[in-house]
């Protein structure tokens, strides 16, 4: 102890059943210095005392009292004597047991204060405060899971229950492992014997040894073979978990109460339980059917061995090998060869393989089917002799480079040569890693060249769109112009004036001109439209005798209508215009005569549709299919046909723009055009329209009447706003509209428009007529401005252009009249559009 006992007693004890535990009672301060053999010989006398005084009788007087108190007394002494010397024992006795204790020592009363430690566990919390049960609980206050096992070890001791753990102690200067034994003393209530053990070294040992018995373990269970152990009575006593999944078996069963046997798809009849074959043996080798999970076999290579040990019992060890994995893995690599055969052979490029001199190892159906020749007859050739002799020098240059290990910085074009020919492909090339071979790709260009070519083609014939339609658009201002003064002048001049048929002529001229403006726009995509609902077999009907008239006696027209055809939305008009040319075009190709077949049915389709350099989308459709017998369109001259201006007639039978209408109005309808033509047996028309469904019918007005009748009286006295910066369009209509009784302001531009709005200073402006395209300031946004002023104003818009160009201008009181327009054409719209 490293107490002594009245220190102990002092800090530690407060109740007399705590100070007879804690302190080992020292013997008394006054026996310390009485020897024993004065004790005996006060004790004799007064025995002796007693003893006379019995014998001579004097237990009446005081002497013999005196005697008899004095015996008593020496008894008791001699008692307390010997009761003192045997404590003192049994406390150096424990003393020298717990201090010559390994593991550290504490005993701890009902409130959990320290009764009594030895020194070892004073040594063990020297770093965490005074030897007591809270630095007891210290030593674990850096690990939670610990800490909180030793609160579960503590309640159970306070319960009664004795019991151990190993704990892990984390404090400032040490981390390690501690068995703490919690022990309740049965005599004394609510005190606990606490003993604390180092077993670092053992648990690291122990740890390390765990740990090579779990790889050990898992090597053995996760090892790609088999491995097993049977008895003398065939019963399994070892396998490893790789076995146990072989034969569908947990381990634990197979261990248990299976037999070797059971596991043979054909066991052997009359050989012992652990033979894996009739003739047995101390080392068996064999391949073996065994039984899986769910009735499925595998084939097994086993290898066993027999164990015979001293006493005379035999045990067998075995290796599995499971050749259902390998016979799985030969089948696999036979199919990834045939598979890659298989693509090899259906690639859609061209494939070679070279050896070391150049020669072709191996062809693809496609690289053959590139020259037109067999692999048969590529096998074997050298490849330089294949390769056109314009691009053979390059070839071999690109191929020499991959030979040494050189990968090719981009795609080669080469040309190839072929059975009919040459062809253009695209070489691309590496070296294999193994072997030196090289293998080469070649993609067919021929496709790719087409449709960079469709695609020049189609660049060339927008452009030539967007020209006609610049173009198009200034005539359209200088006709304008033409045709409203000549109406001026016949305002003058009536039928009977010598002058009345030199204006008309300039006027029919004038119409002419607007007509061949209309193709230009038409053919741009950008004419003025006024479609609607239509039935294309009334329209056929209504047309079918101007079209007998025109491609004459010798042609048969047929019309063959579709049954319950689809409405189409278009201009009625420019329809028409359509069918004739592509009419008169049919009769000047069966210039000998022949027949014209016009068929129309309900088309459907639901994957893009390719036509040409176009494509389809999916969709309803009224086709109109126009078929002639005549000498058909040269494939030479097919990607020109709808080029404005390019005709094959003589010069004056056409103006080229026929067919260039044609795909121009089919076009802006959202429809589609698509030509098939042979040499000497015909052409075919092919034209998509959209079909118009139910839904989208609700509120189209369906043709078959013309426009509104002009208004008879054409004259007004409202005032008037127009702004054009041509100065003979200005002119011309401002005089039209003064003449028809209307107070007409003109400005030739946005920004002088908006001064003459000015200085009307408050004073009514029933109509604002304005051109679109003007230098500055263009119409739409004259229009706003003004509109800022007066919401309610009404505006024309002028122009050559199509109305769709100002589709995000339109709007409420809003209205387009289209260049050229008449005098008559110009009164009217203004009419109209005030009278609302």
């Amino acid at each position: 102890m490293k107490l002594d006992n009245a220190r102990f007693i002092a800090r530690h004890h407060k109740t007399a059943q705590e100070n007879t535990l804690a302190t080992p009672r020292k013997e008394n301060i006054y026996m310390r210095f009485i020897p024993m053999t004065a004790v005996v010989v006060y004790v004799a006398f007064f025995a002796l005392l007693a003893l006379l005084g019995y014998m001579y009788n004097l237990r009446g007087d005081v002497i013999g009292i005196t005697c008899a108190t004095g015996a008593f007394f020496g008894f008791l002494v001699l008692c307390l004597y010997i009761f003192y010397k045997k404590q003192n024992y049994e406390y150096q006795l424990m003393h020298e047991v717990l201090e010559g204790s390994r593991g550290a020592r504490l005993v701890t009363g009902p409130d959990d204060r320290a009764v009594f430690y030895n020194g070892r566990f004073e040594e063990l919390c020297e770093e965490l405060g005074p030897p007591d049960y809270q630095s007891l609980t210290a030593l674990f206050a850096g690990n939670d899971e610990s800490l909180a096992h030793f609160r579960l070890l503590a309640d159970q001791a306070h319960r009664g229950l004795t019991d151990s753990i190993e704990l892990l102690s984390t404090t400032p200067k040490y981390e390690r492992w501690l068995m703490v034994t919690a022990q309740p003393l049965a005599e004394r209530k609510g005190h606990i014997h606490w003993r604390i053990d180092d077993v670092t070294e053992k648990h690291t040992v122990d740890s390390a040894m765990r740990e090579e018995r779990e790889k050990l373990i898992d090597f053995t269970d996760n090892a790609p073979v088999g491995f097993f152990s049977v008895n003398e009575e065939g019963r399994f006593v070892f396998a490893n978990a790789t076995f146990a999944r072989w034969v569908g078996e947990d381990l634990k069963s197979l261990l248990n109460n299976r037999v070797l046997h059971t596991f043979l798809e054909a066991p052997p009849e009359s050989a012992k339980p652990y033979d894996l074959t009739e003739e047995g043996g101390d080392r068996q080798v064999v391949e073996v059917q065994m039984k899986g999970p769910a009735g499925r076999t595998f084939l097994a290579s086993v290898n066993q061995v027999l164990v015979h040990d001293e006493d005379g019992s035999v045990r067998s060890r075995a290796v599995v090998h499971d050749l259902t994995a390998e016979r799985e893995m030969r089948r696999a690599l036979k199919a990834s060869e045939d598979r890659f055969q298989r693509f090899f052979e259906e690639a859609p490029l061209g494939i070679i393989m070279l050896n070391a001199q150049g020669g072709i190892d191996d062809s693809n159906t496609a690289f053959a089917d590139m020259l037109g020749l067999r692999i048969e007859d590529i096998e074997g050739r050298p490849l330089d002799g294949l390769i056109h002799e314009d691009a053979r020098a390059s070839a071999l240059e690109a191929i020499g480079k991959i030979e040494q290990g050189q990968q090719m910085a981009a795609p080669l074009e080469i040309t190839l040569k072929t059975k009919d020919g040459r062809i253009e492909t695209q070489m691309h090339g590496r070296r294999f890693r193994e072997g030196g071979g090289i293998v080469l790709h070649f993609i067919d260009l021929s496709k790719q060249k087409a449709l960079e070519e469709q695609f020049v083609q189609s660049q060339k014939m927008q452009a030539v769109g967007q020209l006609a339609g610049g173009i198009a658009h200034d005539f359209n201002n200088l006709l304008t112009a033409m045709v409203g003064f000549c109406d001026l002048l016949l305002l003058r001049h009536k039928p009977g004036d010598p002058s009345f048929s030199d204006i008309m002529q300039i006027k029919q001229n004038s119409n002419r001109a607007a007509n061949l403006v209309r193709q230009l726009l038409a053919f741009s995509r950008q004419q003025t439209l006024r479609p609607k609902v239509h039935d294309v077999t009334d329209i056929l009907t209504e047309l079918s005798h101007l079209m007998r008239r025109l491609i004459g006696a010798n042609i048969e027209l047929d019309l063959i209508h579709g049954h319950d055809l689809g409405l189409v939305k278009v201009d009625e008009g420019q329809m028409e215009q359509v069918l004739i040319n592509l009419a008169v075009n049919a009769r000047d190709a069966m210039d000998g005569g022949g027949k014209l077949t016009i068929e129309t049915e309900n088309f459907v389709n639901k994957k893009p549709k390719k036509l040409g350099t176009e494509e389809m989308p999916p969709g309803q459709w009224v086709m109109i299919k126009v078929t002639d017998t005549g000498s058909g369109i040269p494939k030479e001259i097919m990607d020109r046909i709808f080029e404005p201006f390019f005709t094959t007639k003589k010069v004056g039978q056409g103006t080229g723009l026929g067919l260039s209408t044609v795909y121009g109005i089919i076009r802006q309808t959202g429809g589609y055009l698509h030509v098939e033509s042979k040499l000497k047996h015909g052409t075919t028309f092919f034209i998509y329209l959209p079909r118009v469904n139910e839904g989208d019918m609700a509120g189209e007005e369906k043709g078959g009447s013309s426009e509104a009748e002009e208004t008879g009286d054409l004259t007004g006295t409202e005032r008037l706003l127009l702004v054009e910066d041509e100065d003979a369009v200005r002119t011309f209509s401002t005089r039209a509209l003064t003449n028809k009784g209307y107070d007409v302001l003109s400005a030739d531009c946005g920004e002088n428009a908006l001064d003459v709005f000015a200085k009307l200073e408050g004073k009514p402006l029933d109509l604002l007529i304005t051109d679109v395209v003007m230098p500055g300031m263009d119409g739409p946004t004259l229009a706003q401005k003004i509109r800022e002023s007066a919401p309610d104003i009404k505006i024309i818009f002028m122009s050559g252009y199509t109305e769709d160009k100002l589709k995000d201008h339109m709007g409420e009181n809003i209205f387009f009249l289209p260049k050229p327009f008449t005098l008559k054409q110009l009164a009217a719209k203004v009419k109209e559009v005030l009278e609302g």
